[in-house]
């Protein structure tokens, strides 16, 4: 693409880290960011929009049928994160938009999150610090708030990809889990590392002690964690699910916890977001929840804002965008 990128004008809808920035800077592209530190309003969103060539965008923004609509114009959309489910992919590869994101930059952060999850439920980690703030640390109980150890537990996995090869990784090496999952095609280096083995999603339900979700959100999987699923699973199993909330049926998920269907669970991402200071789960005694930081380290969040660039930067010099989701979009160029 024969452009004077000095012409190019790139909106990005949240200050993200600098490494982008300069990168972007670098080349001579004219940058308009969102200053404030709130999501840019989506009437806002379409407003600028139309001013510009380029949109760098959050997993959190709306990128929908009235975005890209309005917006139809743009040369391409490159996403600050992995998942794009934000995004109306089928819409703007129609449009002849290309849709560019950040695969692999959270991989090892958003593992470590489900680890420490996994963990934090199994032994009551939340609840129990909150009993000090309570001022309800006074002696020792023998047999109250007990957890359990995670030592040749099995692990099963709901989308083994890069997130959850790395999961297995820590499992195996930490408590020697059998590992289990369950996903669209083989993996063949997990089941060579690990042994892991593929299974039915009827398996996966039945025969985990932790259940790990790390898919996608797509129709196929939007809350296919619901009341049938958690019905399947052990009384004595974890939910985790570090992906998207929209994969798990919250109310489900409430009751599954407070019949004692399953015994705990351990959200980073919540259905909706963010969730109401009144929702159960922020009380229950086996549930660790956190506000979405899967990839909030120095590393994922400086790679993910590197790789943002890298697909406008080699769009424009190189006519390849290296992290393409919609290849199909090419055929209308």
């Amino acid at each position: 693409m024969n452009r004077n990128l000095n012409e190019i004008k790139i909106l990005i809808t949240r200050s993200i880290p600098d490494i982008g920035i300069e990168m972007l800077r670098k080349e001579g592209f004219s940058l308009t960011i969102w200053p404030h530190d709130r999501p840019m309003p989506a009437n806002e969103m379409i407003k600028e929009g139309k001013k510009h060539n380029i949109l760098i965008t959050l997993t959190t923004d709306p990128v929908d049928s009235n975005f890209l609509t309005a917006c139809s114009h743009l040369d391409m959309i490159s996403q600050f994160g992995a998942g794009y489910d934000n995004i109306d992919v089928p819409l703007a590869t129609k449009l002849g938009i290309p849709v560019g994101n950040a695969p692999g930059a959270m991989t090892e952060a958003t593992a470590d999150i489900a680890f420490g999850l996994m963990i934090g439920v199994s032994r009551k980690f939340f609840y129990m610090h909150k009993t000090i703030l309570k001022g309800e640390w006074a002696f020792f109980r023998p047999k109250a708030h007990l957890g359990f150890e995670l030592n040749n537990r099995t692990l099963g996995i709901f989308g083994l990809g890069r997130i959850g090869l790395a999961m297995a990784r820590r499992c195996k090496g930490a408590y020697n889990m059998n590992i289990i999952y369950c996903n669209r095609s083989p993996n063949a280096e997990a089941e060579k590392l690990f042994n892991a083995r593929r299974v039915s999603f009827d398996e996966l339900l039945q025969h985990s002690d932790i259940l790990t979700v790390h898919s996608v959100l797509s129709s196929e999987t939007k809350e296919i964690f619901n009341k049938a699923a958690f019905a399947k699973m052990k009384p004595s199993s974890i939910f985790i699910n570090a992906s998207r909330g929209g994969i798990h049926n919250e109310p489900d998920l409430i009751h599954a916890l407070n019949s004692g269907t399953i015994w705990g669970a351990g959200l980073d991402v919540t259905n909706p977001e963010p969730m109401r200071l009144d929702n159960p789960l922020l009380s229950m005694e086996n549930v660790c929840i956190l506000p979405h930081i899967g990839s909030a380290t120095l590393e994922a969040r400086n790679k993910m804002s590197e790789m943002a660039a890298e697909n406008v930067i080699s769009f424009y010099k190189n006519n390849i965008i290296p992290h393409l989701v919609n290849p199909e979009v090419l055929n209308k160029k």
